[in-house]
């Protein structure tokens, strides 16, 4: 049970890491792929991959601001 919540959170990763470009919402859904892989990792007792998945969270979701105060930025007249 435990492989297939990993597999599914990195498939999950991967997926949402190549739609990226379609939107903001997958820069989130990366983010929280990544918390969520990083979660497993922990479960696994793999913690340096579970540091590393943590750090692309936290990369991912500053990355998601950035995009999102862009955006609203581009929208303002």
């Amino acid at each position: 049970m435990l492989t297939l919540f990993g597999a599914s959170a990195a498939a999950t990763m991967v997926v949402s890491y190549a739609l990226e470009d379609r939107g903001t919402t997958w820069i989130a859904v990366f983010a929280a792929a990544c918390a969520v892989t990083a979660a497993y990792g922990v479960a696994s007792g793999a913690w340096i991959f579970a540091v590393l998945e943590a750090v692309w969270s936290v990369v991912a979701l500053r990355r998601f601001a950035s995009q999102r105060a862009s955006e609203k930025t581009a929208k303002t007249p």
